[in-house]
């Protein structure tokens, strides 16, 4: 009697769209997504399914004849009963239809997850889906599976989930008070429609098992105790209370990854790490006390932490070398607009403290509206600010980005209200990656002087001399040798090897022209 057949479940992070190039593109290739990671653990050590991630961006096994993953061939190898599809980047939501139609045909049942589903359910499900589970899925993936297991309907008791019924979209609530009633499209109730873990429940989750992922290399690790954030930003999706594991938990983590798969560099994906400082002072502060700095982290924060001293200090010790700030803009009055409450001058002075102790990664939007300014800055004018503050603050790296209406966040809202946005067809969720000019400018601005802006600046900071900078670094290596400064040296040239690269990338998307072909399009159809 042959033994019963273990269900397989693949879940997949979607390819970014083909050709696309940005400043991350060879991060991509190194890492991988820490949620789905969390996911997959959960189905793999509790359901008692066989599970694999294929992260299409990280994935060196077989190809179709466009050079993405080859599914008919994973589907050969390995038949999948289950797949979910990680949709946290609108821009590669159309990656997902795709994927979705062929699992769909193959009988395959599928799963959706993360913000744009989220946001856009009713889209999500008309593109084959099955069911959309709402925020952590931590919750009700246990529930779902325990379904398919007894052959039920895949929402039945379990909340926070969206699903077709007789081609009308419902959604199962998550609050207490809701349980299992069904709300329909425009159910103002839906827009807290979250599951939220507690965070008893986060600590008590598994190590991620980047072991789990198929074809991939992993060299630096995605992880985090901290989700959601207390900022509502106008352009961020990120909502809902903030929830954390202590300390304890991801210093085991990250302890249980060094010494099982040898570790070395990390990237903690909490949106803001200093949400609990009293737990992230406690974990740096046992990553000192282990590793000292022979770890490498880099940590994402808001830049009013530079007044912490403390956490600064430790955070060196324990071996960060890199924050990543959203800065978002130079000019003040986009500042105050954004309700980020600092203004041009303010950032520099604390940019100044945070680059005594680390490398500093600056993310900035381009072209924020301000309603009501008397006196619009010109697209020249604005990148002249752009340089002069870039070249004050002394970054290390920058990230300069057109403004992405993500669905969900207030700024989408608004700009939906207003009419500012482009219609789909000029500008699909594709082109929703920072890269492209989506919102309608203000009356006399040129189209293609605001589309090539952005990187504009990106070719200014990453130029070709960057080389030249990497290979006189290279050659004075003896000398720091000789005088035991090799930490020093060793961050140094790594940050040029990184500006470099964000000189042939801004290279290659002037190259590829892209931007010059959307502008030919919004033109043709205004």
């Amino acid at each position: 009697m042959s033994e019963k057949r273990v269900r397989v479940c693949r879940l997949i992070r979607p390819a970014n769209p083909q050709g696309r190039v940005n400043i991350y593109s060879h991060l991509t290739r190194i890492t991988t997504t820490f949620g789905l990671a969390m996911v997959a653990t959960a189905i793999n050590k509790f359901l008692g399914w066989r599970v694999v991630i294929i992260d299409e961006e990280n994935y060196r096994g077989p190809r179709d004849k466009d050079g993405l993953p080859n599914h008919e061939v994973l589907q050969q190898e390995e038949p999948a009963d289950v797949v979910g599809f990680y949709c946290g980047l609108t821009s590669t939501i159309e990656r997902v239809w795709k994927l979705a139609d062929f699992y769909k045909k193959q009988g395959v049942i599928t799963l959706a997850g993360s913000w744009h589903a989220h946001y856009c359910p009713e889209e999500t499900l008309r593109h084959n889906i099955d069911l959309v589970l709402h925020g952590d899925a931590d919750l009700a993936i246990a529930k779902v599976f325990a379904n398919i297991n007894e052959n039920r309907p895949l929402h039945e008791g379990v909340g926070g989930v969206s699903f077709l019924d007789n081609c009308q979209t419902r959604h199962i609530l998550p609050n207490l008070q809701d349980a299992g009633q069904i709300a329909d499209c425009d159910d103002k109730r839906l827009e807290t429609l979250e599951n939220r873990l507690t965070c008893e429940q986060m600590t008590c989750r598994p190590y991620p098992d980047f072991g789990l992922l198929q074809y991939a290399k992993i060299k630096l690790y995605p992880i985090g105790r901290i989700q959601g954030c207390s900022m509502k930003c106008k352009f961020c999706t990120v909502k809902g209370g903030v929830r954390f594991a202590n300390a304890s938990w991801l210093f085991g983590a990250i302890d249980w990854l060094v010494k099982t798969r040898g570790a070395k560099n990390f990237f903690l994906v909490d949106d803001r790490s200093e949400e609990d400082l009293p737990g992230t002072l406690e974990f740096f502060k046992m990553v000192a006390e282990r590793y000292g700095r022979r770890l490498n982290f880099v940590v994402q924060m808001r830049l009013e932490a530079a007044r912490k001293t403390e956490l600064l200090a430790i955070m060196k010790k324990a071996g960060v070398r890199t924050v990543c700030i959203g800065l978002e803009s130079p000019i003040s009055e986009e500042l105050k607009a954004m309700k980020k409450g600092v203004t041009a001058d303010s950032m520099l002075e604390l940019l100044a403290i945070w680059r005594k102790h680390m490398h500093v990664h600056g993310m900035f939007i381009f072209g924020f509206p301000v309603p009501g300014l008397e006196k619009p800055v010109s697209v020249s004018e604005r990148v002249a600010i752009y340089k002069r503050f870039i070249k004050k603050a002394k970054l290390d790296y920058v990230q300069v980005l057109q403004i992405v209406p993500l669905p969900g966040s207030e700024l989408y809202s608004e700009f939906k209200k207003d009419g500012k946005l482009y219609p789909f067809c000029d500008a699909p969720w594709n082109k929703h990656d920072g890269n492209f000019v989506l919102v309608k400018p203000d009356e006399g601005v040129n189209l293609q002087e605001l589309q090539d802006a952005h990187i504009k600046i990106m070719a200014w900071f990453y130029s070709p001399l960057r080389f030249y900078q990497m290979v006189c670094r290279t050659l004075i290596y003896p000398i720091a040798w000789i005088l035991r400064c090799r930490e020093s040296w060793r961050s140094g040239w790594g940050r040029e090897i990184i500006r470099w690269l964000g000189h042939r990338v801004a290279k290659r998307w002037q190259q590829a022209g892209e931007g010059e072909k959307h502008i030919e399009n919004l033109t043709k159809h205004s």
